[in-house]
């Protein structure tokens, strides 16, 4: 049976621009402690390190979250992410002397090879250390194989399954699965993203394929048009047959008070959607909107049209090119906000 990890104080700090306070974490940790989840990560949304101006400042530094959720967490397992070139290697020492469980190194699927220092300093000190691929749908299953070997190869735990950009689709779940199978048995994670509303739907597949860990996040609060939700998840494994007691009832109340202020009502989001369509990370929009403005072209066809040139990394210069090809259409910024996004975690 899957294991839930609730990300709601990790991934959920970038709809709040990074402001979750301690005493949020000691509130909704201990909630969440108490009503049996047995992973809870915490921290800036782009991982240890990551509080500055160009990713956002933390109204708490990182060692402050992780004492205040020390403090109230006394069943679960307490983790933080870690970007290689964000974070630096002492960090996982500190986090460590700190009570630190488990650790996610994140590097974009096609940059695993930098995970390897840090994965592991993290098994030197004791931890759970999980491989997370950001942007995994940009690489085909057969290379993403040789990634998970690679992780392996270098200690981790688990590998992570990421669907940055909510562009996969259910049988894109089961091609990876299905080729990771035939050369590992690592436990595997997934995290999905609901720009295309396949978030809980995904999760629930990858539960029903066998992966180990699956990420939701209460009301599915996290970057861009969010996670798989916590309560929604919870109780459709529950309904379909899963042994886990959890008070559904009291999480409904609890995320109803704490959580439901933070959610905007964004209906279909055209930004969101059009990310997931294309398989683009939002963590790119910036320069999309500098560049789609400059030139005074629809973004959302900017988005499309760089997409496939390149769904990993962002070269301006070729983005720039790009939109001096695409036909004027200043009209279309009438229809989309920018101001809702934030996060820089594939620049280091």
């Amino acid at each position: 049976m899957s294991k839930i990890m609730d990300v709601t104080l990790r991934d959920g700090s970038y709809a709040v621009n990074f402001q979750f306070s301690t005493a949020d974490v000691k509130i909704i940790g201990k909630e969440l402690d108490e009503l049996g989840y047995p992973y809870i990560e915490i921290g800036h949304g782009m991982g240890m390190g990551a509080s500055s101006h160009k990713n956002g400042i933390a109204l708490n530094t990182d060692w402050e979250y992780l004492e205040a959720a020390k403090d109230s967490i006394k069943q679960a397992k307490v983790g933080m992410f870690c970007i290689p070139g964000i974070a630096k290697l002492e960090h996982i020492r500190k986090a460590k002397e700190l009570g630190l469980d488990f650790v996610r190194i994140g590097t974009n699927v096609d940059r695993v090879q930098e995970s390897k220092e840090y994965i592991q300093e993290a098994k030197k000190y004791g931890m759970e250390v999980m491989a997370n691929y950001m942007k995994s749908y940009a690489m085909n299953p057969k290379d993403f194989v040789k990634q998970v070997l690679l992780s392996e190869q270098y200690g981790a735990d688990v590998v992570y399954l990421v669907d940055s950009a909510g562009s996969m689709l259910p049988n894109d779940i089961v091609e990876y699965y299905k080729a990771i199978r035939e050369k590992s048995q690592i436990r595997l994670g997934f995290h999905g993203h609901n720009n295309l509303g396949l978030a809980l739907s995904n999760s629930l597949l990858a539960e029903e394929l066998g992966f180990d860990l699956i990420d939701t996040s209460l009301q599915g609060l996290g970057r861009s048009s969010g996670n798989a939700s916590t309560e929604l998840f919870t109780i459709c494994s529950m309904k379909k047959g899963a042994k886990i007691n959890i008070n559904y009832k009291r999480l409904l109340m609890f995320s109803n008070k704490i959580i439901a202020p933070y959610i905007k009502n964004k209906g279909i989001n055209s930004i969101d959607t059009i990310c997931g369509v294309a398989g683009f990370h939002t963590s790119y929009l910036q320069v999309i909107h500098k560049v789609a403005a400059l030139y005074s072209v629809d973004p959302l066809e900017l988005i499309e049209e760089y997409s496939k040139l390149d769904q990993l990394n962002m070269n301006e210069d070729k983005l720039r090119d790009i939109a001096k090809g695409l036909s004027e259409n200043i009209d279309s910024f009438i229809n989309v906000n920018f101001v809702d996004y934030f996060g820089h975690e594939q620049i280091n």
